[in-house]
């Protein structure tokens, strides 16, 4: 049931199928598994910013098992996540540095420069992700792969309470429909989108990215299920029932397609930010630093290929048709989008289970920074080929999250 044309673009399901299966998920798989991508830095103890929130998940999946600090690679724990070689190379400096003087004394006139323009840049209005401060004392290193997003046993009333404040509060519906979406059986929902066809193309893309990370977190939690738990062994596996009662369209009064059809349109989204953010990695002073120089040239090297077969996909979304209209209504939606994908960020921060709040976090940022790449094209175009990007720059942390959200 689910092929065919998207709505609001040219590109239909198949054709994505076809070149997501054969020609990029592979490459994509081999580069997330590399040490650069595989270790993000995260803080899972902020406080929840809107409610009182003492339903931490108990069981034992939903923990995080952080990195010990010797265990993730020299490279990334130096900070050295902005990316000039000049910067890279006095990176063991800077971090022993207490003060911004003695930081300033190694540094060339050109690096310092571009210190201060990415510090700046870093603290700018541009983002639409609530960034967690890396350099707390509560943020760690966790590896992606030994955290796998999947099912935890967080259920019921409290991530039904999680979803329903994104869709409730962030969604752009209009003033007469009091809830977009009603509870079922706690963890599952029936969405209400006849609005949906009715409201501009920009309020529709936003609810249908929503909606369609919504379906990819729901698919690998089924997909990736505790199918069995005895004090000897664990096992995970494909849940087909509860992938059906999400997303089969007699159990879902007919959503389920449409939901999945959402997360296509997310990938269209995710894969034009790919193709426009290529002129920042091009650049030969970009690296993917882990102080293993082999395997950095070879993911760089794999990088650029990855990023090129994005370009080359025949049908992509056509980011031209946002904020088209009059300018200062567009900028005014435009700030409207970005505040409220924000606000979506900060709800993370309440998702009681660990591994879910992990998993939340990392592929909000990864759409945020999507998001945040398609907005920036003026400034991406007038990167030069060598030296800093003042204009537009990506730290590791929403590189690393934007690589993984589209692997999700």
């Amino acid at each position: 049931q689910v092929t065919g044309y998207l709505d609001d673009c040219t590109c239909d399901v198949e054709t994505i199928d076809a070149f997501n299966n054969y020609k990029l998920f592979p490459r994509l798989n081999e580069l997330l598994e590399s040490d650069y991508f595989r270790y993000y830095k995260v803080n899972l103890q902020k406080p929840c910013p809107f409610w009182e929130d003492n339903s931490h998940c108990a069981m034992r999946d939903c923990a995080v098992q952080p990195c010990p600090s010797d265990e993730v690679p020299d490279g990334i724990r130096s900070g050295s996540y902005k990316y000039s070689e000049e910067a890279n190379n006095f990176a063991d400096e800077c971090e022993e540095a207490k003060r911004l003087g003695a930081v300033d004394d190694s540094l060339s006139k050109e690096t310092r420069e571009a210190v201060l323009q990415w510090a700046q840049h870093d603290d700018s209005s541009d983002s639409f992700c609530e960034a967690d401060d890396i350099h707390s004392p509560d943020a760690e290193y966790v590896d992606l792969l030994l955290n796998p997003e999947r099912y935890t046993g967080y259920k019921g009333p409290d991530a039904w309470k999680i979803w329903n404040s994104i869709y409730e509060e962030n969604c752009f519906k209009p003033q007469n429909v009091k809830r977009p979406l009603a509870s079922g059986r706690g963890e599952s929902f029936i969405y209400l989108t006849k609005w949906v066809s009715r409201v501009c193309v920009e309020k529709r893309a936003f609810y249908r990215l929503i909606s369609g990370l919504h379906a990819s977190i729901n698919i690998h939690l089924s997909a990736r299920y505790l199918l069995q738990d005895t004090w000897s062994e664990k096992k995970w596996g494909p849940n087909v029932t509860e992938f059906q009662q999400r997303f089969d369209e007699v159990l879902t009064s007919g959503e389920g397609p449409r939901r999945l059809k959402n997360l296509y349109f997310l990938y269209l989204i995710e894969l034009r930010a790919l193709s426009k953010v290529l002129p920042f990695f091009e650049r030969p002073s970009f690296q993917l630093y882990t102080g293993n120089k082999s395997q950095d040239a070879a993911m760089k090297h794999l990088l650029l290929e990855i990023l090129h077969l994005a370009k080359s996909f025949p049908l992509h979304f056509d980011e031209n048709s946002f904020f088209a209209g009059n300018k200062k209504e567009a900028a005014k939606l435009k700030e409207e989008f970005r505040l409220h994908f924000k606000n979506i960020s900060r709800i993370m921060d309440c998702v009681g289970c660990f591994k879910c709040r992990l998993w939340g976090k990392l592929q909000t940022q990864g759409l945020g920074t999507a998001l945040k790449i398609l907005f920036s094209e003026n400034l991406i175009e007038k990167i030069p080929e060598s030296g800093p990007s003042y204009g537009f720059q990506l730290t590791r942390q929403e590189i690393v999250a934007l690589f993984n959200a589209f692997g999700r």
